[in-house]
């Protein structure tokens, strides 16, 4: 059987298709282009032209991700992400005791899993200071990409600022004061650790699954390892995590 997974993120659309327990495509679309251009609204419901993604006729389909609370999919099921990012997790790393931490386009998920069992769980949905979209703004103000602004942990200029608005002014304070680009970087991967690790002390983390569009940050990962001291693991996958969950999920439908 085929099935589809479809996490309709903030910031992008990610599809996976699973067939004998296996994935044999990802395809991951800008979200505001996604919308424009292959689907619909009609009736609450989001009608989405599969012929126009390539997609093939599948005999199952499950959505999650921020898109679902304003639209339904039409054909689909719909799962929260926690779960979504919870299986897709156990699909990827074959781990039963471990802390998953999903830091994506605009929010951010702690979820400890333990005999293979979601335990806990705290999020973050109500401020982008710890997602993507946060990055996104600060390397814009230092005028480089996120490719650049990930390869800078060492020697991090300290901002203090919790909120992403009044942190774009704080950076620029340091921009003005002198400092290096390397440090300012830094400084920047730093606020990011700092805003996850009262969540990550209370929950714990050993060993630490890393997913979502932010774990393509290398430096984030070597503040996590060094900071926390903990194993930290990035799936194949990490951006794809909850589309995968949610084949996973649909995989397990009787």
């Amino acid at each position: 059987m085929l099935f589809c997974g479809i996490d309709l993120g903030s910031r992008n659309v990610k599809i996976v298709l699973m067939e004998d327990n296996k994935v044999i495509k990802t395809v991951s679309y800008d979200t505001i282009n996604f919308y424009k251009h292959h689907a619909a609204k009609k009736n609450q419901q989001l009608y989405i032209d599969f012929s126009s993604l390539d997609i093939p006729n599948c005999d199952r389909i499950v959505s999650t991700g921020y898109g679902r609370l304003t639209v339904k999919l039409a054909g689909a099921d719909a799962i929260a992400e926690i779960k979504a990012h919870y299986l897709g997790a156990l699909y990827q790393c074959g781990l039963g005791d471990f802390t998953l931490l999903d830091l994506g386009g605009q929010d951010s998920k702690i979820i400890k899993v333990a005999g293979g069992k979601m335990v806990d769980f705290v999020t973050n949905d109500k401020c982008a200071a710890s997602s993507g979209r946060y990055l996104e703004n600060m390397a814009a103000v230092l005028g480089i990409d996120l490719e650049q602004l990930s390869k800078y942990y060492e020697s991090p200029v300290e901002l203090s600022s919790t909120c992403a608005v009044f942190g774009e002014s704080e950076l620029i304070g340091k921009i003005v004061e002198g400092h290096s680009l390397q440090e300012l970087a830094a400084g920047v991967n730093y606020t990011i650790f700092k805003r996850i690790q009262p969540s990550l002390k209370k929950i714990g983390y050993n060993p630490l699954v890393f997913v979502g569009g932010v774990a393509k940050n290398a430096a984030l990962k070597e503040i996590l390892k060094k900071e926390l001291g903990a194993s930290v693991i990035i799936p194949l996958l990490p951006q794809y995590n909850g589309a995968i969950g949610c084949c996973v999920y649909a995989s397990n439908i009787q």
